[in-house]
């Protein structure tokens, strides 16, 4: 379960939010929705440990994630809305690099049925420089097929995306969700699983 208590955070001398609290429980979908500059973004990381909150408190099973640490990031997986690939190297490449930053040891027949899934057949050793910003984005999405990360924190997934690209997201989505697994996300487009309750938190 993650916690957050009481939760403020600023950019520069810009209070965004505070007195945020919120709850997610296995099997749970939330979305941050606000206009921009409200801080989704800014909150999506701070859960992550890469900003520090102003105020308040996250905890991961009870426990403040500030003590756990290691134990808390080994379950969580991140995807910021920028794809962080390196564009001299294949999709292969950076799906394999990215996971071993993870912690993740990712063989070449895992991370080649993880591209195809993601629609990238015929494309997996080709520089990403080459391939489009959908196919770019499908790249950097791979890495919610590998892995085992109870909670799931994306902001804008769906950027980029055509309508195959969008649905397939959807069923990662549900898949992890049947499994028991968290998501917190942003997405500035529509998006509905079917059979699962979409909670969502207002950033005003």
């Amino acid at each position: 379960m993650l916690e957050v208590s009481n939760l403020a955070c600023s950019r520069g001398d810009h209070r965004l939010f505070s007195g945020l609290n919120l709850a997610l429980l296995p099997g749970q979908i939330m979305q941050v929705q606000g206009e921009n500059g409200k801080g989704k973004t800014s909150l999506l990381r701070t859960l992550c440990g890469f900003l520090l909150p102003d105020e308040g408190k996250i905890t991961w099973c009870g426990e403040d994630v500030r003590e756990l640490r290691e134990n808390y990031f080994a379950n969580l997986l991140y995807l910021g809305h920028h794809n962080a690939i390196k564009d001299e190297l294949s999709a292969l490449e950076n799906l394999q690099i990215s996971s071993g930053l993870s912690g993740i040891t990712l063989d070449e027949k895992s991370a080649v049925s993880a591209l195809r899934r993601m629609g990238l057949k015929g494309r997996e050793r080709l520089p990403t420089k080459v391939l489009s910003q959908g196919q770019r984005r499908r790249v950097a999405l791979a890495r919610l097929l590998v892995g085992d990360a109870k909670l799931w924190v994306l902001d804008e997934p769906l950027t980029a995306l055509d309508v195959g690209a969008v649905a397939l997201i959807r069923e990662l989505m549900a898949e992890h969700l049947a499994k028991q697994g968290m998501v917190i996300y942003t997405t500035h487009q529509p998006l509905v699983i079917e059979g699962v309750e979409m909670r969502r938190l207002s950033l005003s």
